[in-house]
């Protein structure tokens, strides 16, 4: 997409700490995304990834029409290129990503490597599904406190209504819901257990207190 093309203009009436903001939870996601859609073979992932790299542009296209109005002088223009250069390189992460995607057009039999590479590093991606025996079920993700207590991160998650990306704190997890999740091979076991109801959810007892 063109810097001409396409733009949500609203985007130009964010502020400087908002556009770089959104361009920081963009650049944390669509990675960890682009990874999933390789590893479940997802063209629906696949697509999430292009969209929000689409976004990345549009947000690129602000950030530089702010650093325009704002440069009055040299001196702005030295102070404005850090932000430029900050901008730019999580625009480089996000098209990275979707090249990435473009090998869901290969065959997942011929690209094997992808999968060995995930599982190679320290941090990995695995989809756990909450079973009706699970204390997760029927809890908001910001009550379970999910990363926090067992440091796995949702980047995705399924329900009966689709796939949530980057889902938000007060998104309710229900029974059947497949959570695409990244974190520690020790992590994941810990939520796996959670989430099949083998072992019961952890509540903060102060939290549950104040709710009462």
């Amino acid at each position: 997409m063109s810097d001409d093309d396409h733009v949500d203009l609203d985007r130009i009436d964010m502020t400087v700490q908002e556009i770089l903001t959104e361009m920081k939870d963009i650049s944390e996601v669509i990675v960890d995304l682009a990874y999933a859609a390789l590893m479940y073979n997802s063209k629906e992932m696949g697509a999430k990834v292009n969209d929000l790299e689409d976004e990345m542009e549009e947000l690129k296209y602000a950030m530089r029409v702010k650093a325009l109005m704002a440069a009055r002088t040299r001196e702005d223009a030295k102070h404005l290129s850090g932000i430029l250069q900050i901008a730019s390189a999580a625009d480089r992460i996000s098209h990275a990503a979707g090249e990435l995607v473009d090998l869901l057009e290969i065959s997942p039999e011929k690209r094997p490597f992808i999968t060995n590479l995930i599982n190679e590093s320290d941090e990995k991606i695995r989809m756990i599904r909450i079973s009706s025996k699970s204390d997760m079920a029927g809890n908001t993700i910001g009550k379970l406190g999910v990363e926090a207590n067992t440091g796995m991160k949702i980047i995705a998650l399924k329900n009966r209504y689709g796939w949530t990306y980057d889902p938000d704190d007060d998104v309710k997890l229900r029974v059947g819901d497949d959570m695409i999740v990244r974190g520690t091979e020790d992590g994941g076991h810990r939520l796996s257990e959670f989430a099949s109801g083998k072992l019961p959810w952890e509540f903060d007892e102060t939290e549950e207190s104040s709710d009462e």
